[in-house]
């Protein structure tokens, strides 16, 4: 394992990284700074790939930057992307207790400018990466981190795509026609209390305004975070509503591989 620090990124950011290679699979732990504070994040690629590829940044659950956004990180890393599992909160602020997660969630939520900063500086992060094309770039959230894909789409960032699972879909960030560029592509439960079908109606009329490139699928009968293995653990000991599901779990990843496959064929 071996160190290397890159300096002056930004006169904002500084960046170390750690790097430990698994056959073909090369991983990079990503220490940065935005306005002062600290941030860890995680580049995974693969090795034997020849060129530059397209990046996809990886945005947590509400519970902060852990083991499951790595390893949906990795799984990318094995279709041939570079991807960059981003942090939103803070070095070491990773939530165990529901509590503790939704004050996270809503201190980060609630500083519109710090979220799109972070977002921002991630972004760059990942566009300066060795292994990546810089021109095709799309972002992946999950819950908390799908709802800030689909507003960094909303706020029209240079984005070719953003895929939202089991992610908030109401906003108070209402984009104008047009300004949404980037296609999006967004997975939510038919059973997930936390994106209630007024919310699902109300995306779909906010996106159909703004001119937006949008596909739905909504699962019958799936709670909330159906792609997370863990989630039916964590539901029975908080008393969430919350579940994997398989099927849905298998169709929302071949659907956003075949997602990636068209956006960056274009």
């Amino acid at each position: 394992m071996n160190m290397i620090q890159r300096l002056a990124l930004t006169a904002a950011t500084s960046l170390v990284f750690t790097t430990a290679a698994f056959a073909e699979i090369v991983s990079e732990t990503v220490e940065y700074t935005v306005d002062g504070d600290s941030f860890t994040g995680y580049m995974v690629y693969d090795d034997d790939v020849d060129g530059e590829r397209p990046g996809i940044l990886v945005v947590h659950e509400w519970w902060g930057h852990n083991e499951f956004v790595r390893s949906q990180a990795e799984r990318l890393a094995k279709e041939g992307y570079t991807a960059f599992a981003l942090d939103m909160y803070g070095t070491g602020k990773l939530a165990e207790h529901p509590d503790d997660a939704k004050k996270f969630m809503q201190a980060t939520m609630g500083d519109k400018q710090a979220l799109e900063a972070r977002f921002r500086e991630a972004m760059s992060i990942l566009q300066d990466h060795e292994t990546v094309d810089e021109s095709r770039i799309a972002a992946q959230g999950y819950c908390f981190g799908g709802a800030v894909v689909l507003n960094m789409a909303r706020l029209g960032l240079d984005l070719d795509g953003v895929v939202s699972l089991h992610g908030s879909l109401g906003s108070d960030i209402q984009p104008e026609q047009g300004a949404v560029t980037a296609r999006i592509l967004a997975y939510t439960g038919g059973a997930d209390p936390f994106v209630p079908v007024e919310q699902v109606t109300g995306f779909v009329s906010e996106m159909t305004k703004a001119g937006a490139d949008l596909s739905l699928t909504v699962f019958p009968g799936v709670k909330h975070s159906f792609t997370s293995k863990a989630a039916d653990a964590t539901g029975e000991k908080f008393g969430l509503p919350m579940a994997y599901n398989e099927e849905a779990a298998n169709r929302a990843w071949e659907g956003t591989m075949a997602f990636y496959q068209d956006i960056f064929a274009q």
